[in-house]
């Protein structure tokens, strides 16, 4: 059976079934039908949420170590060009002891400083530690500018291993 009713020019329709029941009473009854997941269905989807956890977690994990060995060279690579700027407007690069911070503020005992050559405060490598900076350098005539890598120690492999300026590695 279809009913209809007309409230402030719009039609609404609904759709009932009338039935009888054993004392012949009608009952009217809606078409609609239970919504809902049942438990194994939730497991089903918790389990297949967990194995793609399991396979796509590790090389998203490896993908952001990679990102830091990269942020961490182009730092490098940004104090170097620094470094060279410093070296034509003093003609030196700075001391062990001046270290990276006269590339921002100018040491006391320097003429022509003509700084500063970095745009920022000198930061942090990705993995929180301070770049070490030694002149002269134990390679070749250049400064040597280090990050320990993630677990700060000199040396190590992977993501452990150091970042140098003199390798491109």
């Amino acid at each position: 059976m279809m009913w209809r009713c007309d409230m402030k020019n719009e039609v609404r329709s609904q759709e009932l079934e009338v039935s009888m029941d054993t004392n012949a009473k009608p009952r009217i009854a809606s078409r609609r039908r239970q919504k809902g997941i049942t438990l194994i269905e939730m497991l089903v989807v918790v389990t297949i949420i967990a194995l793609f956890a399991a396979i796509v977690g590790p090389k998203l994990f490896s993908q952001a170590d990679k990102a830091k060995r990269t942020a961490a060279r182009a730092q490098i690579n940004s104090f170097g060009t620094a470094l060279g700027a410093y070296k034509l407007a003093t003609g030196r690069f700075p001391t062990t002891e001046q270290g990276l911070q006269a590339l921002r503020v100018k040491p006391d005992s320097v003429e022509q400083w003509d700084g500063p050559y970095l745009p920022q405060d000198i930061p942090l490598d990705p993995w929180k530690h301070p770049y070490l900076y030694k002149f002269p350098g134990d390679h070749g005539d250049e400064p040597d500018v280090v990050s320990l890598g993630a677990d700060g120690q000199p040396g190590g492999e992977g993501n452990d291993g150091d970042i140098v300026s003199w390798s491109n590695q």
